[in-house]
């Protein structure tokens, strides 16, 4: 319960300063599909290993702003998002308005999802999982998870002991952490597998970390593009990277354990 508290503590004030800083943009709240995709290098491929969304339920865990869940809805997805935070709530439904989508909005903690079994086809999260307790929060995943469906969580990645040393040490733009979060490890993975039967893993940002600090949108696409040549060649690097894509799958026929 204390983690709880602490957490949506911390995001509600995240929320509330959101909120002060969108009314003073009239129009804030409207975007492109583009405007989110693009904003990290791990969003469009993300989203891609959900596959079709069209006509699927879907549920937007962790939903934040609520862009991602916009998204969804757009492109055809019947979309229940949840947060934690009531402030993140009030934002994702203004955000939703302003782009003439409808959303589920739901406030819930991703440890004790409200909703019954097998509710959903595909789930998304990003930077979502690494704050929770990741064995009960697969569970749960698992559980709302229809046969042959899938959850996609995109999650900061811990192997990399000089990126974890600059995480700790170092200044940089949107560096806010809450006091329970930690950066995903193999052996969060290895937890992960032994709940569902499969369990995809894909590295992104190796160079590309590196436009954090040089901040130039030139040199972040050039190392961005180095990243996609030496992933392919050498997937192995893929364990030193700043970010991954966790693609859960869970067999078709499968019964909730």
């Amino acid at each position: 319960m204390e983690r709880l508290r602490s957490e949506r503590a911390f995001h509600d004030r995240q929320a509330e300063q959101r909120a002060r800083d969108l009314s003073r943009r009239p129009g804030a709240y409207c975007f492109s599909d583009e405007a989110y995709l693009d904003h990290e290098s791990w969003i469009a491929a993300g989203l891609a290993s959900l596959g079709p969304v069209q006509g699927r339920d879907v549920l937007d865990l962790g939903c934040g702003h609520g862009m991602a869940a916009v998204v969804l809805a757009r492109r055809g997805a019947r979309v229940r998002a949840l947060d934690l935070s009531s402030g993140y709530l009030r934002e994702a439904s203004a955000r939703a308005a302003a782009n003439g989508v409808a959303l589920d909005l739901v406030c819930g903690d991703g440890h004790n999802l409200p909703f019954a079994d097998a509710s959903f086809d595909l789930v998304w999260g990003n930077a979502v999982l690494h704050h929770l307790e990741v064995v009960t929060a697969a569970r749960e995943l698992f559980r709302v998870l229809r046969p042959g469906g899938r959850a996609v969580l995109c999650e900061p990645w811990g192997e990399n002991a000089v990126l974890a040393w600059a995480r700790q040490s170092w200044s940089y733009p949107g560096k806010a952490r809450t006091a329970d979060e930690r950066a995903l490890r193999l052996a969060h993975v290895r937890l992960l597998r032994s709940i569902f039967p499969r369990v995809d893993v894909h590295g992104f940002q190796l160079l590309g970390m590196l436009g954090r600090v040089v901040g130039s949108g030139r040199v972040r696409a050039s190392l961005e593009r180095l990243d996609r040549i030496l992933l392919n060649r050498m997937p192995r690097l893929q364990r030193w990277c700043r970010y991954v894509t966790l693609v859960l799958h869970k067999d078709p026929g499968h019964a909730v354990s």
